[in-house]
């Protein structure tokens, strides 16, 4: 299976809070990206690709139960 790892690094998280607030950050950039060149590359046949999807949704669920958590503590 494709791991992406932690998406919520200090850096990304730096990235994050130092960025404008109309611009969109998404940490998990690199496993949507991944998921669509297999796209590519098997011409459309999602089926090829799950382990890829699966990964990017992993991400993407870790990154934003982290920031919950966070928003958590600066309202408590």
């Amino acid at each position: 299976m494709v791991s992406t790892g932690d998406p919520w690094t200090p850096e990304t998280r730096e990235k994050f809070e130092k960025k404008d607030r109309s611009a969109y950050l998404d940490p998990c950039q690199e496993a949507a990206a991944r998921s669509i060149r297999c796209l590519h590359r098997n011409n459309g046949d999602r089926t090829m690709c799950s382990d890829y999807f699966q990964a990017y949704r992993d991400c993407k669920k870790a990154w934003l139960e982290q920031r919950k958590k966070e928003k958590k503590g600066w309202f408590s």
